[in-house]
């Protein structure tokens, strides 16, 4: 299976969230590939409903239309499609290397950078997901409170990145990951491709959060639908798909 994504971008000055109004577009039909762009966003959002801080041109705040042609049970491989997309864009624009953290968020020198949200939604045409990408342009992006934990593009690389060439880098990364996802082997090679570009997917000390309990284990790699596997106590393999993961540290760090 193959698929050509040619994103066609729409741009607004402000919006609520990108995600929000991609969402609209797509209830309505519109073709997979539009893109939304908003140089500031009043009321935008990140996983489980956390408010994305988005001050006007502070960041990148972006989202794009899909109409996978994959079995639901690999639809979350969208996401960790993205997740290289947005990591290939920023070496490529910036020649900034990230690591990504499991299953959503670009990390550099160990703090947040991007996040990325994936929303399915029926529509006239189908159902479609809308992938949200939010990229810390500068520090502006964030409150000074999270500094320890969150970065920008800008403190990481000493100069301020053209946003512009960014976008540009993106959508092409994204173009080109959503092709392979849907090419023979796609889904286990972007399963590979991720485990190689994480620090997360193996051997990793971590803290899963659950709605309903928290355990702490090693990660084991990925299943071929993207869930993380985190061995505990006795060798039990858990399989999470939806949570929250942090990194524990190790003796000496």
């Amino acid at each position: 299976m193959s698929t050509r994504l040619t994103p066609t971008i729409l741009r607004f000055d402000s919006l609520p969230s990108t995600n929000t109004e991609a969402a609209r577009q797509a209830v309505l039909g519109v073709p997979e590939g539009l893109c939304v762009i908003a140089r500031e966003q009043t009321a935008g959002r990140g996983r489980q409903q956390r408010a994305w801080v988005s001050p006007k041109d502070a960041g990148l705040y972006f989202s794009i239309v899909l109409r996978p042609r994959l079995d639901a049970r690999a639809w979350p491989l969208v996401t960790l499609a993205a997740a290289l997309a947005a990591s290939d864009a920023l070496r490529e624009a910036c020649a900034l290397e990230t690591d990504i953290k499991w299953p959503n968020d670009l990390l550099s020198g160990g703090r947040k950078l991007c996040g990325i949200l994936a929303e399915t939604f029926e529509t006239v045409r189908g159902r479609a997901v809308v992938v949200g990408i939010g990229i810390n342009l500068n520090n502006r992006a964030f409150p000074p409170e999270i500094l320890s934990t969150a970065t920008s593009v800008e403190e990481r690389t000493g100069r301020a990145p053209e946003g512009e060439c960014l976008l540009a880098s993106l959508t092409r990364a994204l173009a080109r990951r959503y092709e392979a996802l849907h090419a023979e082997g796609g889904e286990a090679a972007t399963v590979r491709e991720w485990e190689s570009r994480s620090s997360f997917a193996r051997n990793r000390r971590v803290r899963v959060a659950l709605a309903d309990e928290t355990f702490e284990g090693a990660t084991r790699g990925l299943e071929p639908d993207g869930a993380l596997r985190v061995e505990t106590g006795a060798g039990r393999i858990r399989v999470v798909r939806a949570g929250d993961v942090m990194a524990l540290r190790r003796v000496g760090e």
